[in-house]
């Protein structure tokens, strides 16, 4: 994505940066984008990779290979984002999400979820 002439600065940045790129690609053609060939396959076929990503993240994750966690890891943050992209929804709502956590216990977090307090 440095190559695409986005001028990523931290990690928000290129998150974003994807971001824009994701709601680009809607409107492209499947033929030429893999990211529009997801969209053309519709939620079922992006949550199916969701799947397919988390379970490599997992599978890495009991190896011993530290990089492939991390490269399984960020197929799994795109394919999300794609999902979240076909939902429109933005990331910076996951990001406020996640800073509504911030100094919460998780337990906390968890018990308010299940009364529906702070959804």
């Amino acid at each position: 994505m440095a190559n695409a002439g986005y001028v990523v600065t931290d990690m928000s940045d290129t998150l974003q940066a994807l971001a824009e790129v994701l709601e680009q690609r809607k409107g492209a053609d499947p033929e030429g984008s893999y990211v529009a060939g997801l969209y053309a396959q519709g939620l079922d076929g992006i949550l199916k990779k969701v799947g397919e990503e988390a379970a490599e993240v997992i599978i890495a994750g009991k190896g011993d290979d530290d990089a492939a966690v991390v490269r399984e890891t960020a197929d799994l943050w795109f394919h999300t984002m794609v999902l979240l992209a076909a939902r429109n929804q933005k990331v910076a709502d996951v990001i406020a999400e996640l800073e509504r956590r911030f100094g919460v216990s998780g337990l906390q977090e968890k018990q308010q979820r299940s009364t529906g307090e702070g959804a």
